[in-house]
């Protein structure tokens, strides 16, 4: 889940720092970073034997309220990148971090997330008001709308809910950008992994689409490196969707390790875990912490990224814990 309690103290130290390091994507060597991408001394990440998603992911996204289809299409383009071959670093190259962890069987995450359906509720059939439960009647609802219903996959069926710009959720933009959870039988029928991702860019963008917007709270302008206050450009062009994707990201990869909230987390509370990404909040390269978002690329028009997807796509998304190397990783590291 990503929890913006965390996030303040991670945006309130970016006001002492430069915002990104950046070099062009074919450079081949970088001396200065450092790593500070996290502590293994400070992390006690573990398994508590439940399970994990090894079997391919047929992944049904949920249209909640009245969306820009250019929008849209980026995050479809993003989604696809999970199982289509792109130049390198890609999407595919980012997710296996998050294939490394397994069950107590030894079978890791799988490597394939299939988009296989997609629900357009553009009546915002429980209002423009949801709460956490909300989200699961919603999908009752997809599974329940013929002849344009989602099926009801309960052997690898994965729920997307991602909520328009005038939807408001509880607790958005005040404690959280998105989570993932899992239905009830008493609603949905039966118990499937579902996540919810909200698009922030006219919400809150400074909390939720961070690096792309500045949190007002800060009282402070974003830094930049040479000297101004330029913040990083979203590289498909619109800050709240970009951000979205990331957040997407962070979603899926702690649904996958921890989709019945019994699985990989730190912290000794499973009702408030503290997941795979929820240990990487604002890392997107080497070198970051204390401030910086990390070593990222820019693209001819300046705008960052750390990863490509299909269609010439590029996007920017935080990295995950490595439990192999017990540090954030990604595909984009220096070191």
């Amino acid at each position: 889940m990503q929890n913006l309690h965390l996030a303040f103290l991670l945006l309130t130290s970016l006001c002492f720092g430069s915002l990104a390091f950046s070099f062009s994507q074919d450079q081949q060597d970088f001396n200065q970073a450092k790593n500070f991408e996290g502590s293994s001394n400070l992390v006690n990440l573990q398994y508590h034997m439940g399970p994990v998603l090894t079997s391919p992911i047929n992944l049904y996204v949920i249209w909640y309220g009245h969306w820009n289809p250019a929008h849209q299409a980026t995050i479809r383009d993003f989604l696809y990148s999970f199982s289509s071959p792109a130049p390198s670093p890609s999407v595919a190259d980012w997710w296996r971090v998050v294939q490394l962890y397994t069950d107590q069987t030894g079978s890791n995450i799988t490597s394939n997330i299939i988009l296989k359906g997609e629900f357009f509720d553009w009546k915002y059939s429980h209002g423009t008001y949801l709460t956490r439960l909300s989200m699961q009647s919603i999908i009752k609802t997809a599974l329940s709308s013929h002849p344009n219903a989602l099926p009801l996959n309960y052997n690898n069926g994965l729920y997307l809910i991602l909520t328009s710009s005038n939807v408001k959720v509880q607790e958005f933009c005040r404690a959280v950008c998105g989570f993932h959870y899992f239905t009830f039988p008493s609603i949905v029928g039966v118990t499937v992994p579902y996540a919810w991702v909200g698009y922030s860019g006219t919400q809150c963008p400074g909390m939720c689409a961070y690096p792309f917007a500045w949190p007002e709270y800060s009282g402070k302008p974003p830094p930049s490196g040479n000297g101004g206050n330029d913040l990083m450009k979203a590289p498909n062009g619109d800050a709240g969707v970009d951000g979205m994707i990331s957040v997407i990201a962070h979603e899926l990869a702690e649904v996958s390790s921890n989709p019945l909230v019994n699985a990989w987390y730190a912290g000794d509370d499973p009702t408030a875990p503290t997941e795979i990404a929820d240990l990487c909040l604002g890392v997107y390269g080497t070198g970051a912490g204390g401030g910086f978002v990390g070593v990222v690329y820019k693209d001819s028009w300046g705008n960052g990224f750390n990863v490509n997807g299909v269609k010439g796509r590029k996007f920017l998304v935080q990295w995950v814990w490595n439990p192999v190397r017990r540090r954030c990783f990604g595909p984009n590291a220096l070191d």
